[in-house]
């Protein structure tokens, strides 16, 4: 009797077959090295949200919202949807560009002053906002503070050409660092 040759699958083929079902089998367990996160709270609303910041120990999230015809920032406590205030902001719209330091204490921003934006930043802690003073005739467009709130970075218009300036904090604001960090220094032969 003349048996038809066996159709095997190449080495390869079935390997990799092997691997996409030991890696849905994996997701479906939750052991998938990426995972997602559960959906938000119904806090988070399904409001359309845009320019999404988070702070650096994730527990804050700006993002920017329509509301009544104006851009603002919205800022909330990621795991409960709670939205936390932001006293200097409310009549100062549209905003643009939020960034946030290491556990939110600064929430940085462009906003419109009369016909022109200006960067500013909101000290939560102590309610004081901060105003960046730019050089004459340089428009800001878009910024992201450092973690720990003693740099920012700005991404500035003049006469159509785009530049990145940075600008040192240090004097207008405390550090914002994650907790356990030293206040300076550090790092492997560092001196204590």
């Amino acid at each position: 009797m003349v048996r038809p040759p066996a159709t095997t699958a190449p080495a390869s083929t079935t390997e990799a077959a092997l691997l996409l079902l030991l890696a849905l089998g994996l997701a479906g367990c939750g052991l998938s090295p990426l995972r997602r996160q559960p959906a938000a709270p119904a806090g988070l609303g399904s409001e359309s949200r845009e320019q999404p910041a988070l702070s650096g120990d994730g527990r804050l999230l700006a993002t920017l919202v329509e509301r009544g015809g104006r851009t603002t920032v919205l800022l909330q406590e990621r795991r409960s949807g709670r939205v936390l205030p932001l006293r200097h902001l409310r009549n100062r719209q549209p905003h643009s560009s939020p960034s946030l330091s290491w556990n939110g204490r600064y929430l940085a921003l462009l906003l419109q002053q009369g016909a022109r934006r200006q960067a500013v930043i909101e000290d939560r802690a102590t309610g004081r906002l901060q105003p960046l003073p730019l050089p004459a005739g340089l428009e800001p467009d878009r910024l992201s503070l450092a973690p720990d709130g003693q740099s920012l970075a700005v991404e500035l218009i003049r006469d159509g050409r785009r530049s990145v300036q940075l600008f040192d904090l240090s004097q207008l604001l405390e550090p914002d660092r994650a907790p356990g960090l030293r206040e300076s220094g550090g790092g492997p032969g560092a001196p204590p």
